[in-house]
């Protein structure tokens, strides 16, 4: 008798595996220790019980806010999985907004698993190099050094493109667009969130195109001098892709439940 897949995963998702299991193969996996010291984010598990216990729902987002914990909270999570963390290279009091969010991943028994840096960067499931393969560029290969570590990818399509088939097929609905690149698009660098710095990268390399979360006013004039397009298409919207690639990833590989909460800010 054949089993359904929709039987096969609901059966797969009765067997959770240990915490510890998974926080280890995440953090291996998206190679955290290569950015501790370049990282300005706590990352891997920043929130979670003492004890080990065994998750079967794994809850992802791009930021760790009070909005998203309700979210997870509601969707029956164990663990959610976050690009943007709490904890940003100082200590923070526990008090106002901050306490809140605490709170309540305490009270839900909630564990938080952080991947800032180690996500935008990543080969397989990272913002950018997700980004390259939506737009179905070969050659994809790595740029936009970071304290000695590249951070964005770039590729090329045999295909000419445009800037609306891009931002279009990357579900950038409010992007800006600086349209001062040739018309035909061919070669595309990405650097997720607030790379836009990376612009000289992209420049430099020649590239045609260059996307990132959010432009910078002072980059315009670079644009039209060198004749590079380059699209803003938000910092929430380039950052959705590392997530639910890494949800993909743990529902194939251990048929953990997971689900993505979409929880944009506009900007």
């Amino acid at each position: 008798m054949v089993i359904p897949l929709a039987e096969q995963r609901k059966n797969a998702y009765t067997c959770p595996m240990k915490r510890s299991e998974l926080i280890s193969f995440l953090s291996s996996y998206l190679e955290l220790a290569r950015f501790v010291d370049i990282d300005p984010s706590t990352n891997g598990l920043v929130v979670g019980a003492p004890e080990d216990r065994e998750v079967s729902t794994v809850a992802f987002a791009v930021d760790a806010s009070l909005s998203t914990f309700r979210l997870a909270v509601q969707k029956g999570a164990d663990m959610l999985f976050t690009h943007h963390g709490l904890f940003w290279g100082h200590p923070l009091p526990i008090i106002g907004s901050h306490y809140r969010r605490i709170k309540i991943l305490l009270d839900h028994n909630l564990d938080l698993f952080v991947s800032h840096l180690p996500l935008d960067a990543h080969g397989e499931v990272g913002n950018n190099v997700q980004m390259a393969k939506i737009l179905g560029l070969s050659n994809i290969t790595p740029f936009a050094p970071f304290r000695g570590i590249d951070l964005g990818w770039w590729g090329r399509s045999e295909r000419a493109l445009d800037s609306e088939e891009i931002c279009r097929s990357l579900g950038f609905t409010h992007a800006a667009v600086l349209p001062y690149g040739r018309k035909d698009i061919h070669t595309v660098g990405f650097v997720s969130g607030s790379g836009s710095d990376d612009l000289a990268s992209a420049i430099a390399l020649g590239l045609d195109c260059f996307v990132t979360g959010v432009a910078a006013h002072e980059q315009f004039s670079d644009c039209v001098e060198n004749r590079i397009t380059m699209i803003g298409g938000g910092h929430y919207q380039s950052e959705v892709f590392g997530v639910q690639a890494v949800s993909r990833l743990l529902d194939k590989r251990f048929g953990l439940k997971t689900v993505f909460l979409d929880d944009p800010t506009g900007l």
